[in-house]
């Protein structure tokens, strides 16, 4: 499922696009290229791109080694990618299920999670309830 949200009231011109894609590594090729896509248009450098695009891949990784494996409802476990598109910045917000309430994603000491926050100027991570979520913020140098 793709979608692009309008631009809402309030929100500066940010642009929203929605991406859902099966939780497989499979599937990470498609987050990747969607990333590339949306950090040209904000014309970041070859080398910005391609950092971002393993900062997703890693944040995807990441959160699939804790999602769920069993489907709720019959419908196919998701991994959701949330870009939002500002005049300077792109930020990436990827959420699984994940596979029960003591799941955890590593700690800010992993190498995993060293790897993100060299490759992004910020990244968080939470976890709510039975999701789990990363968010990268990348922003076009002035």
């Amino acid at each position: 499922m793709t979608q692009v949200v309008p631009k809402r009231s309030g929100s500066d011109g940010d642009d929203v696009v929605l991406l859902a894609v099966p939780a497989s590594p499979a599937y990470l090729g498609v987050l990747r290229t969607a990333t590339a896509g949306l950090a040209a248009r904000l014309q970041f450098t070859l080398d910005e791109i391609e950092d971002l695009r393993i900062a997703v891949d890693e944040a995807c990784a990441m959160l699939l080694a804790v999602a769920s494996e069993t489907p709720q409802l019959g419908d196919t476990v998701e991994l959701a990618c949330r870009f939002t598109v500002t005049a300077d910045a792109l930020t990436v917000e990827t959420t699984v299920p994940l596979g029960s309430p003591t799941e955890r994603l590593p700690g800010g000491e992993s190498f995993a999670w060293q790897v993100l926050s060299a490759l992004a100027d910020e990244v968080s991570a939470s976890v709510d309830g039975l999701q789990a979520s990363i968010r990268l913020t990348k922003r076009r140098p002035k």
